[in-house]
């Protein structure tokens, strides 16, 4: 008896399409994305944005450089960068800016949440 490999093919991921009204980078925010996407050869790539339990005051950010969305995701293209959310983190990001500062002291990026109840002195958590 000889057997065959089935080959499957896998499916693009399902995503949605968002607007700036769930998350805006700022100019500077955009220009450290693309830059960091560039070096890491990912000139298509995305920004993931996403909410977490933890940190001091309960909930923290978490941000990663990817290839693209997955399934679910929620994709927003904001000046000129590609950023997704996933749909749990959507609900506490809603309305977020990203921003990046170039400093020594408390420089990159940093999230203004319009959503956040409470923030710790750090800047890295939040409650809701």
């Amino acid at each position: 008896m000889i057997a065959r490999a089935t080959q499957t093919q896998t499916a693009p991921p399902s995503f949605r399409t968002g607007d700036e009204r769930l998350i805006k980078l700022t100019a500077n925010a955009a220009r450290k994305v693309g830059s960091l996407l560039t070096k890491q050869g990912r000139p298509g790539g995305v920004l993931r944005v996403a909410v977490m339990g933890g940190g001091c005051s309960g909930l923290q950010y978490k941000m990663d450089l990817q290839d693209g969305p997955a399934n679910r995701d929620i994709l927003v293209e904001t000046g000129g960068v590609r950023v997704v959310v996933d749909p749990k983190s959507a609900l506490y990001v809603t309305g977020s800016e990203l921003d990046y500062v170039d400093a020594l002291q408390e420089g990159g990026f940093k999230v203004k949440n319009p959503n956040a109840a409470t923030s710790c002195s750090c800047g890295e958590s939040f409650s809701a």
